[in-house]
Order: C-alpha cells, then sequence, then structure tokens
C-alpha cells in the first residue's frame, strides 16, 4: 500500500503473486540481486487487460522517492579524486621541508607585511631599497644583522617570499578543485566532511603562519644578548598544523585508492592483528610527538646546546635540565630539557619502530603490509642515524632539512601501514 501510493498508484497493488516479485541481475559487477515490482497499467478498464509496468520505471521518474525505494550501491569516489588529494599531500610535504629550510636559514623574518592574496616582489633596485628599509625598522636587524647587505637581504627576502607562495599555491590547489568536485557530486558524505575539513585547515595554516612571523616582530626583545626569533609556540603550532593537514590528505587519498573490500564488514576484535594494530598506531602517535618536539629544538636552537651523543656532554641527564622555574617552563623554554625530550621521544619512536618490523615477521600480514612493516623499521633507524649526524655537525641546513624530511617520510609509511591492516580486518558478508 505505501509503495503504491509513493508511486501515485490509485488502487493497491492487484498483480499475481507469481508476477508481483520479478527477480533480475543488475549492479556493478552484476552479481547483486534485487527486486522489481511489477503493476498493472490500468485499472478499471477490461479492453486494456494486464500491462506490466515495473514500478522501478515510476521511481525513475521521482529523483526524491528514488532515493529511498533504491537499492542499487552507493557510487563510489572517482579515483581521480584520490590522485589530487595524493597531489595535495605532496605538495605540503614541500612546503614543509621548505619551511625548515626558511628556519634554518634564518630567512622568516625578512618580510614584515602580510596579504591574504599575497606580496608582490620587488623589480627594481628603488623597490628593494624599499622593502629593505622596512626590514631596518625591525627587532632582527636590530640587534642581529645591522651588517647585513642589500644582496644578502634579497636572499633571504627570496626564500620566505617562495614558502609563502607556495603556500598560497596549496591553498588553491585544495580549495578550488574540492569547490568542482563537490558541484558536481564527485564527493560521498563521508568525503565532504573530509574535504571541509581540509580546507579550514589550510585556512588556518596560513593565518598561523603569520601570527608566528608576527611573534618575532615584535619589540619584546631587550638587546643584543636576547636574539630575536619567532614564538617556539606558534612554530610548533605552524609545524603541528602542517603535520595534521598532511596526514589528513594521505589518510584521504588511501581511502580512495586503496579502498576497502566491497560487501564486507570490519571485524574490529581480530585477535591476530591487534597487536600489530597497537604498534602500527604507536609509531604514528610518537613520530607526530617527536616532530612537533623538534619544532621546540628549532624555536630555541636546542640543537647547538649539546652536541655530542648518546651522552650531553659528560653527563647522561644534564645538571641544567631543570633549572627554570616553575619547573614545566622547562619543558618548553629551556634548551636543555627541549633537546633531552626530543631524544628521550626519538629513541621511543625507535624502539616501537623496531618492534613493528620484528612482529611484521610473524604477523599474517599481505605482502603489501609486509613491505611497509619492514620500511617503517629501515626509516626509523635512518632518521635517528640524520639526526645525530645533524647534532654532532651543529645543525647544517642540508642535514637539518634532511632529518626534518625524514620525520614526515616515517609519518607516511607508519599511516600506510595502519590502512594496509585495517583492510585485512574487512571480512566477507
Amino acid at each position: 500500500m505505501i509503495v503504491s501510493q509513493l508511486c501515485r498508484c490509485t488502487q493497491p497493488l492487484r498483480t499475481a503473486h507469481t508476477r508481483l516479485l520479478v527477480p533480475t541481475r543488475s549492479g556493478i559487477n552484476g552479481n547483486l540481486i534485487t527486486r522489481q515490482l511489477v503493476t498493472p497499467a490500468r485499472y478499471g478498464n477490461s479492453r486494456i487487460g494486464y500491462k506490466g509496468l515495473r514500478i522501478s520505471e515510476i521511481i525513475k521518474s521521482s529523483g526524491i522517492i528514488a532515493r529511498f525505494c533504491s537499492s542499487a550501491p552507493k557510487p563510489k569516489t572517482p579515483k581521480v579524486v584520490g590522485y589530487w588529494l595524493l597531489g595535495c599531500s605532496g605538495m605540503v610535504f614541500t612546503a614543509v621541508v621548505l619551511g625548515g629550510v626558511t628556519r634554518l636559514t634564518e630567512s622568516g623574518l625578512s618580510m614584515v607585511t602580510w596579504k591574504l592574496l599575497g606580496e608582490k616582489m620587488p623589480r627594481t633596485e628603488e623597490e628593494w631599497q624599499r622593502e629593505f628599509q622596512k626590514y631596518q625598522q625591525y627587532p632582527e636587524f636590530k640587534y642581529k644583522n645591522q651588517s647585513i647587505t642589500l644582496s644578502e637581504f634579497k636572499w633571504i627576502w627570496f626564500m620566505e617570499f617562495a614558502h609563502r607562495t607556495w603556500g598560497r599555491a596549496i591553498g588553491a590547489v585544495v580549495l578550488l578543485p574540492s569547490a568542482f568536485f563537490w558541484l558536481r557530486g564527485y564527493l560521498d558524505r563521508g568525503m565532504k566532511v573530509r574535504v571541509g575539513v581540509y580546507c579550514a585547515l589550510v585556512a588556518a595554516q596560513g593565518l598561523m603562519g603569520w601570527y608566528m612571523v608576527k611573534s618575532g616582530l615584535e619589540d619584546r626583545f631587550q638587546g643584543p644578548s636576547d636574539v630575536p626569533r619567532v614564538s617556539q609556540y606558534r612554530l610548533a603550532a605552524h609545524l603541528g598544523l602542517a603535520f595534521i593537514l598532511y596526514s589528513g590528505l594521505l589518510a584521504g587519498a588511501l581511502r580512495v585508492l586503496r579502498p576497502f573490500p566491497p560487501m564486507s564488514v570490519l571485524q574490529k576484535g581480530v585477535k591476530e592483528l591487534k597487536k600489530m594494530t597497537i604498534l602500527a598506531h604507536s609509531v604514528k602517535a610518537l613520530a607526530f610527538f617527536t616532530a612537533l618536539s623538534g619544532a621546540f629544538v628549532a624555536g630555541l636552537d636546542a640543537g647547538l646546546v649539546y652536541n655530542s651523543f648518546p651522552k650531553m656532554g659528560d653527563h647522561w641527564v644534564p645538571d641544567d635540565i631543570l633549572a627554570m622555574s616553575p619547573t614545566l617552563r622547562n619543558l618548553t623554554e629551556n634548551p636543555t630539557t627541549v633537546q633531552f625530550d626530543h631524544r628521550v621521544l626519538g629513541t621511543a619512536t625507535l624502539t616501537a619502530a623496531s618492534l613493528v618490523w620484528l612482529h611484521a615477521r610473524r604477523a599474517p600480514l599481505s605482502a603489501p603490509a609486509a613491505r611497509v612493516a619492514a620500511a617503517v623499521g629501515a626509516m626509523a633507524w635512518l632518521q635517528v642515524t640524520l639526526g645525530v649526524l645533524t647534532l654532532l655537525h651543529f645543525v647544517p641546513t642540508p642535514l637539518a632539512a634532511s632529518h626534518q624530511a625524514g620525520s614526515l617520510t616515517l609519518l607516511t609509511l607508519a599511516i600506510w601501514l595502519t590502512h594496509e591492516i585495517k583492510i585485512l580486518k574487512f571480512i566477507p558478508k
């Protein structure tokens, strides 16, 4: 009765039971069974007689009814969306490395203004002189770079300009295609939520970048002994947002390009994979927090405090590790404590990654998952090696930039591994 009313039939269905339900085959692979209702074409006219009319044909004429009556599987997100997300994540990866180089070359405070759509690059010598005069009004020049030449200023200005321009390019590549895919119906409900979060993170990242730079332009430095630099808290927030955005984009791309098996359900209590899941998520979390602590190391130049390994100077635990009061300030403001914490977190990450590799040799993993697990272990050892070399050589720019890129590479592999393990937990219905 309800179906007949929805389909605008004036009387209840009067077809015989043998003809009321007509089984047909439909679906993407031709294996999904659906049933279609059959109703008389006309009632109350004996001359016309019985003429079968499928209700599915009536339903197609009403988009609202089709949403409730359709039994066909939902269309998959096109792979072009996955490749787009993967490309965006690659751009964010490049931005993180470029931002690290900008910080290492101390170029971040060279541009003292910020415009939403971008600053104009000076073309003439007169324009460069005006830009240089703006820079001379701020603490970095007054207390640190009084002897800098115009040609040297051009170099650091261009580094910051490249970083900001690349960031705005990421914004365009994320926002414009997302609007196109949304309007064309390429995104399902879950992906729409994800894309909305990506767009919000891109906007927050840009605003946080300028908020960070402003902390280094403020007149809060007392003299030559107080080195002008951006706030380590804002630097950590800026880097953390970049890592979160990158992780979200990569996870979204994997969901599209490496989808979960169709016609299956997720079994959360798969005993054989439980330990592997915990270890993989542990590596992912530790890699993130170790990178975040690295932002405090960079913000305080803590990598130049103790340049020995494995001990810090002559001690395993330095005497000045709790020199500040109150005690909690040491965690984020004492360079010695910040470097010590980074070492501890790095060691913990290496231990967890090594356990992933060892357990993967016995766990029932697929071939792709086993390879990614081995890569996680190898990358963790390479990352620690890069960190130690960076420390022993007093933080040279090539090594330090490679170390920062390594942290994001390790996080990439950990995210990939957790996705591969989750695929194994989907059991056919």
